[in-house]
This record gives structure tokens, sequence and C-alpha cells, in this order.
């Protein structure tokens, strides 16, 4: 209780904590909250953290989906398949980002800054159109599915055969993931 208003019987109004009852000098006081945090927001902030960390670990952006995944799974205060469904649908929709830059892209490439010269470019768009779209089964691999979903956009892949294929590529390897960690 803060200082001397519980010994003078005021009620204190406390941020954040529970009701509590609590007696000082014979005296009963009541400390509610003024502003109470839902008891869901900590369970919210997990999953909207998972999947902004899925959503740009997809991206060009290194950064690791897996850890903060099998961590809440072992905290085993979460759903597996709400965890599952975020995972997917960030990892899915950070895939499409590269696909809609790889749309645009292109139009760049004749500019300093360009990430990849001419060459690359062109390798890449061989490489793709030798192994067709049956590579975006291979989007969920480290260091070469995110440029895979890039080299898609600018092959003009279809959306609706790209989100089928990501889609199915990494939900398997997340389903693959949370077999392993709850079996365990």
């Amino acid at each position: 209780m803060p200082g001397g208003l519980a010994r003078r019987g005021i009620q204190v109004p406390v941020f954040n904590t529970p009701t509590s009852t609590a007696t000082a000098r014979g005296v009963c006081v009541t400390v509610a909250p003024v502003f109470p945090l839902p008891r869901a927001l900590p369970m919210l902030s997990a999953y909207l953290g998972l999947f902004l960390v899925a959503f740009t670990a997809a991206t060009l952006l290194p950064l690791q989906s897996e850890a903060l995944l099998v961590g809440l799974l072992l905290a085993g205060d979460y759903s597996t398949a709400a965890l599952l469904a975020v995972a997917i649908a960030g990892n899915v929709l950070g895939s499409l980002v590269n696909w809609l830059l790889g749309r645009y892209i292109e139009r760049f490439r004749h500019k300093r800054w360009f990430p990849a010269n001419a060459e690359q470019l062109q390798r890449a768009q061989q490489w793709y159109q030798r192994y067709g779209c049956w590579t975006l089964l291979l989007s969920w691999l480290p260091i070469v599915g995110d440029p895979l979903t890039l080299i898609a956009g600018v092959m003009r892949e279809p959306l609706w055969r790209f989100l089928l294929l990501v889609t199915v590529a990494k939900a398997g390897r997340y389903l693959a993931l949370a077999a392993v960690v709850l079996v365990m």
C-alpha cells in the first residue's frame, strides 16, 4: 500500500494490479486497478509477436521465426493450432511481399543501387524457367527460399499458384517443426 494513505483508510487507485484488500492498523482498504489490462493481452502479444517475426523472416531480411515458435510451443500456454495458423499466415504474407517486389523491381534494374546485375538476374530467371513453379515448394528453405519468392514475382508467376505452393511449403515446415517439438 502506498505510504500513509492506507493507514488513513483512503482507497488508492493502482495501475495494472489485481483488486486486493489490505489491512493497516485495523482499517480495511480496497485497492482497485484504475486501468486494468485484459488478461488476454500477454497472449495476444505473443501471437502478434509471432506473426511479425514470421512475416519479417519471410522477406529478404534475415530473421528466424522457428525459434520463437518452438519457445511458444514449449511454454504450453498457447493453442498449438493458433500458433501454427499465425506463423503460417505471417510467413506466407511475408513471401507475398517478396512476390510483389519481384513484380515491380525489374523496372529499376538499370539503376546503380539495384541489388543484382543483369547477368545474375538472367541466371536466376533461367533457373526458374528450367525448374518452373515447383521450385516454390523449396520456399521454406533458409537462404534460397526468400529469393525464390522474389524471382517468382519477376517471372510473373500467377498469384493463385504462388500462394498455393508457398502455403504448402511453409505449412509443411511449421507442421514438421511442431511435430518434432511436441513429440519430444
